[in-house]
């Protein structure tokens, strides 16, 4: 069984002390490619550092997370799009990126002027889309929907929403919901909505590593080694194979990459 992470922060601090240890075990539970998001101008030396040293392994993203805007972003969302437009860049996507409005709501606009820039980039390089949304739903909408003709696809991060959120994302041809450990927490929604909502076709796999581990490792660091976890609950759920979500997540996830 092989699978692809298409969401885990490997190059962040916890995971400076046993680094290599850890993709060690993340390929032999599996793992094909992992996919690092960046988030802020502090994070894509590490990130692609990683990224030098495993070449075969890791891919990455570019992007301003939302609860990262400096007080200015204009200078660093400059530099961002300077380095998506030069030719044969590694960038794989444009992520992570969006509104998060659950710890500060103060700079909604913001928030919202930053994440329209970077969808526009999407669209100008030809690169899929990953998303953040965090009591946002409303404004991830508002800001995608002038754009739904022309955008490349891409992915709602975390998705743990109402089954009619999930409609409305799915609406946006392309678009996967990235689905990890939160699928496993006991008093978790997500269950029934993938059950009643979402079809297979339209899901990838993601860790978010070191966050959202999965049950019954819930509280410690998570890593992509874990997702063997996430795709038994999603057997579970679609009451299919291991081995069928984990085919169909990883060919939803090439076709999305072009890995």
């Amino acid at each position: 069984m092989i699978f692809i992470d298409t969401h885990t922060h490997l190059y962040a601090e916890e995971f400076d002390e046993d680094r290599a240890e850890m993709l060690a075990r993340a390929t032999a539970a599996g793992a094909e490619i992992l996919l690092l998001p960046n988030i802020d101008a502090n994070s894509v030396g590490p990130m692609l550092a990683m990224c030098d040293e495993w070449p075969q392994l890791c891919r990455p993203m570019l992007g301003l997370h939302p609860t990262e805007l400096p007080p200015d972003p204009t200078p660093l969302l400059d530099q961002m799009e300077m380095m998506l437009s030069v030719k044969g860049n590694p960038y794989v996507a444009v992520g992570e990126v969006g509104v998060d409005l659950y710890w500060d709501a103060s700079r909604r606009e913001e928030q919202m002027a930053a994440f329209k820039r970077q969808a526009g980039w999407s669209i100008r390089f030809d690169k899929p889309l990953v998303i953040h949304n965090r009591s946002a739903h409303a404004e991830i909408i508002e800001v995608l929907t002038p754009l739904k003709s022309q955008l490349k696809g891409g992915i709602f991060h975390c998705f743990g929403g109402s089954a009619r959120e999930a409609a409305e994302l799915l609406d946006f041809e392309g678009f996967m919901l990235g689905i990890g450990g939160v699928v496993t927490f006991k008093k978790s929604t997500l269950p029934a909505v993938l059950e009643t909502t979402v079809p297979l076709s339209r899901i990838v796999l993601e860790t978010d590593a070191p966050y959202l581990t999965p049950h019954p490792h819930r509280g410690k660091r998570n890593e992509p080694a874990h997702l063997p976890l996430v795709i038994a609950k999603l057997a579970e759920i679609y009451q299919t194979s291991p081995e069928h979500i984990a085919a169909v997540t990883t060919d939803n996830a090439r076709r999305l990459f072009r890995l």
